[in-house]
This record gives structure tokens, sequence and C-alpha cells, in this order.
């Protein structure tokens, strides 16, 4: 499953949920992750996907960068059960 995450680096915790925009029709609606690292080497792109994998219950190698590794908007690949990872992503969007 992919899930387009905005990345919100340098906070003062690592937090993942609540929904960036508004959605539309044809556009999912976009994660937020707050990340206590900054945006120095990667730093923060790693800390995404470790904190993405935990709040979804995956393994963090279970959790892919497909696009966005310099932008704060991103797009991940989840590899797990589809329909409990759809339901938790509406748990973190605040659905």
């Amino acid at each position: 499953m992919r899930v387009s995450v905005r990345v919100k680096p340098g906070a003062s915790r690592t937090k993942v949920g609540g929904q960036y925009g508004e959605q539309s029709p044809g556009h999912a609606a976009v994660l937020i992750v707050f990340v206590a690292q900054r945006a120095v080497d990667g730093a923060a792109t790693e800390a995404v996907l470790k904190a993405v994998a935990k709040a979804f219950g995956l393994r963090r190698a279970d959790v892919d960068l497909i696009r966005g590794l310099t932008s704060r908007t991103k797009v991940l690949e989840l590899r797990g059960e589809e329909q409990g990872l759809a339901t938790r992503l509406v748990q973190l969007l605040g659905g």
C-alpha cells in the first residue's frame, strides 16, 4: 500500500498522526509525520521511515521510500496486510 506523508522535521518529539491539507476526490489524504531529527544528511527521512513502521506495527524493512528523498512530501510503500494497513491509516488521519 502506498501512503503520502508530509514531514515536519525538528519537532519536539516524534509523532505520526493528522491530515495535511484537504482531501479531495481523486487525491488521497496526506499523513503528517513529526520527527525530532533535522533534515540533514537524510536523518529526518530515516526517522520518518522508522516512525511510520512503528505507527503501523511493521518492521522498518517493510517500509520503503518511493518518492521524495529531499522533499517534505514523500510517498512510502508499506508491505503488510492491506485491510489492516488501511484501517490504521484512517485512525492515524483522525477519521
